[in-house]
């Protein structure tokens, strides 16, 4: 379960509690008898030169919002999450970026202001 993205150690030790618990389990039938189905479509992961790498925003960014920063990373196949950790690939670093920039720095994690965040994006115009 763990493999799954956004699932650690303590949401997957949470859920083999719940489903632990003999009356979880009978909601979760009553539930199905009732109609309610489980089922949900997988979104695909866009593809890009930044597939597979996790960027944290931090701090004001002078040529763009951060709502865009996050749009242009995502579009090209990144995830931006919202905390500092050993999984983060980059920290995008804008004026008066605060405590997650100084747990970059202790954890060695590469650190980007915007024009470095434009140089990994590359030429694609379509961003």
């Amino acid at each position: 379960m763990q493999e799954a993205e956004e699932i650690g150690p303590k949401v997957a030790d949470s859920i083999r509690q719940f489903f632990a618990e003999e009356r979880n389990r009978e909601l979760i039938e009553r539930l199905r008898e009732a109609g309610l189905q489980f089922t949900a479509t997988k979104q695909r992961k866009k593809q890009g030169v930044l597939s597979g790498l996790n960027f944290v925003l931090t701090g004001t960014l002078a040529g763009m919002t951060r709502e865009d920063a996050k749009s242009r990373i995502e579009a090209a196949g990144g995830k931006v999450v919202g905390s500092v950790s050993s999984k983060t690939s980059y920290v995008v670093a804008g004026e008066e970026a605060g405590s997650k920039l100084d747990k970059a720095r202790a954890l060695n994690i590469p650190i980007l202001d915007e024009a470095g965040l434009f140089a990994i994006l590359g030429s694609m115009s379509d961003v």
